[in-house]
């Protein structure tokens, strides 16, 4: 598939502060990629860089194959975006606000949006003014995710949000992405991005530090095991399997680089006292890169 959105050695500098630093991804059409990363990770300026809001320091980013600095009028009209701080009319009723969005993007439909707030359980004939901050959020989403466009920018789009809820938005990405539609889906809740995401960028001081494939990831476990006496070699067969992640006199930590399977063999003809397996995931990922340990 083609690459939807691009960018080469994006930075973005404020005096002496980088915010974001020799950033380079792809994202191809039809893909739901996820970016990870506390707040100051650099995600906030890799977006308002893509949406043209800011000027690069060096480097560049395209969507649709337009620069999305110096074409950005052209290239928003491939995007519909949902910000973290969502701002709507408060004077307006929740139908009035979709009415509107409807109205300015080219090819708007007021029934889907109506249709999503149905599903997320919002009653549109409110005033903004009387809604909850969920409930706002439920009517933006419902906005964004009602345009017909090739790529959708969700930044916290599940903030404020119950869990059922939360699963009703990740059922609406997974749709939009079957009808074709890049989605890039920022968020600070792990469990939503492995459930919602083919792909994760993890952002560390305005640096992409880890990219991996969900459906790789899933493949990975951690090993910790209880030796009962001293560890033989590991075949050459395995060791391409397996990283050591900590050792000390008695206990070992693996983690496998793909597949559990070829490991299982060698592992049963062990003198251990105990062994436990459990997938990696992002929790685990994450924390490697932005523990309060790491430097």
């Amino acid at each position: 598939m083609p690459n939807l959105v691009e960018t080469h050695s994006l930075c973005k500098h404020y005096a002496q502060f980088a915010a974001l630093q020799d950033c380079t991804f792809s994202v191809p059409q039809g893909e739901v990629c996820g970016l990870l990363g506390p707040n100051g990770a650099g995600k906030s300026t890799l977006i308002r860089l893509l949406l043209g809001f800011l000027k690069p320091t060096s480097g560049g980013a395209t969507i649709n194959g337009l620069d999305c600095y110096r074409d950005a009028t052209a290239a928003h009209a491939a995007v519909a975006y949902l910000p973290g701080d969502v701002r709507l009319f408060r004077t307006l009723r929740g139908r009035e606000v979709l009415r509107f969005f409807a109205k300015v993007r080219p090819g708007g439909r007021l029934d889907k949006a109506e249709g999503l707030c149905e599903r997320l359980g919002l009653d549109p004939g409110r005033a903004v003014a009387t809604m909850s901050t969920g409930m706002r959020q439920k009517l933006a989403l419902a906005a964004i995710l009602s345009m017909d466009t090739p790529l959708i920018i969700l930044d916290e789009p599940t903030s404020n949000l119950d869990p059922t809820i939360r699963g009703v938005v990740s059922a609406m990405v997974r749709e939009a992405q079957a009808a074709g539609r890049t989605v890039l889906f920022s968020s600070h809740v792990l469990s939503e991005v492995e459930q919602t995401c083919d792909r994760v960028l993890l952002l560390r001081a305005g640096r992409i530090v880890f990219e991996q494939r969900i459906a790789d990831l899933r493949l990975r476990h951690r090993i910790q095991a209880v030796l009962q006496g001293e560890l033989p070699l590991i075949p050459a067969a395995v060791q391409d399997h397996l990283v050591q992640v900590r050792r000390d006199q008695t206990t070992v930590v693996w983690e496998t680089t793909g597949e559990l399977v070829p490991l299982l063999g060698w592992l049963a003809t062990l003198a251990l006292a105990e062994i436990q397996i459990e997938p990696i995931g992002l929790q685990t990922v994450y924390e490697r890169f932005h523990s309060s340990e790491h430097p």
